[in-house]
């Protein structure tokens, strides 16, 4: 993913969808390619056509914000497009230069904040990589597991584990929706190997993952209505928020149900239900042991979710 091509890919995918009579410009004549003309962005940016197309093309310029800040305007692109062009172009931070991702391990407040919260929660990576849950976290995402676990990567989750595809009803739109944010990440970070290695994998697996990143969307962290399928307690219409925790490049995601809604009371049982296999799968005390101290035979726990009335809580 050299720099210069990712750039030259998104100015050329955003032309193309931009349509002259939304801009004002005449529509004459029978057009090659759709969306706008190279000389038609400088046109409206106020810059010289040979310098867009340079831009374009992915040579090494230096254009200023304002500069940039007027393609994105004749170009019509979103807050996140228009961040997302800034950091293709170059980058703003020693760490981004350097192209790596610094993940930093998440510290002893934010742990203690995750177990505090009374609904599903998860923290994850600029990478997707899942660096925490909560109990109802992962009892609401079947099949996720927090790092180190091999079944951390949010995005794997997605495009790879049939558990997500069953129990995320609007499935299409949370996996574009990631492909966006994963986008977004790699354009910030050109150069880091583990992005690179897992837009790869996932590019010659699964189709819908190569037929979307090939479009070039960026996009935000999701919020809002999610729907889900779950194979324990049923249907759950959860609002989800992503909030960036401070000094890192780490979310946390919350789910949360409208009090007294049927998908309320599918959570509370769910939890009820995760916090039991907790519960039973926890060291039990050896009774002949002094004082109930378990003996040297006694066997740790395991920490695995143990069924309850059906499927696996997770």
């Amino acid at each position: 993913m050299a720099m210069n091509r990712e750039l030259r890919e998104f100015l050329r995918s955003r032309r193309a969808r931009v349509q002259p009579e939304d801009v004002g410009v005449p529509h004459a004549g029978h057009r090659r390619v759709p969306g706008l003309r190279r000389e038609e962005v400088a046109m409206l940016a106020g810059v010289s056509a040979d310098y867009y197309t340079r831009l374009e093309q992915g040579r090494h310029l230096q254009p200023s914000d304002q500069v940039l800040d007027a393609i994105a305007r004749a170009l019509r692109l979103s807050g996140v497009e228009q961040r997302h062009l800034h950091n293709l172009v170059r980058s703003t931070v020693t760490a981004r230069e350097q192209g790596q991702a610094l993940v930093s391990p998440l510290d002893a407040g934010t742990r203690m904040l995750l177990d505090s919260l009374q609904i599903p929660a998860i923290v994850v990576d600029v990478r997707g990589d899942v660096q925490a849950m909560n109990l109802l976290g992962r009892a609401l995402l079947p099949g996720l597991e927090p790092l180190p676990s091999v079944s951390a990567s949010h995005p794997r989750w997605l495009f790879l584990d049939s558990t997500a595809r069953d129990l995320l009803v609007e499935w299409e739109m949370v996996a574009r929706l990631s492909v966006g944010v994963l986008r977004q990440a790699a354009g910030r970070y050109p150069r880091d190997s583990q992005l690179h290695a897992l837009v790869g994998e996932l590019s010659v697996v699964s189709p819908e993952f190569r037929t979307w990143w090939a479009e070039h969307d960026v996009d935000a962290h999701c919020r809002g209505p999610k729907r889900f399928h779950h194979p324990v307690v049923g249907e759950i219409v959860a609002y989800t928020e992503a909030m960036q925790i401070a000094s890192s490049e780490s979310w946390l995601y919350a789910y949360a149900a409208e009090p007294g809604s049927p998908s309320a009371e599918a959570l509370s049982l769910l939890g009820a239900l995760a916090a039991t296999s907790e519960i039973e799968t926890m060291p039990q005390e050896n009774p002949g042991g002094p004082h109930g101290i378990p003996d040297g035979n006694s066997q740790p726990s395991t920490g695995k979710p143990l069924r309850a009335n059906g499927p696996r809580v997770q």
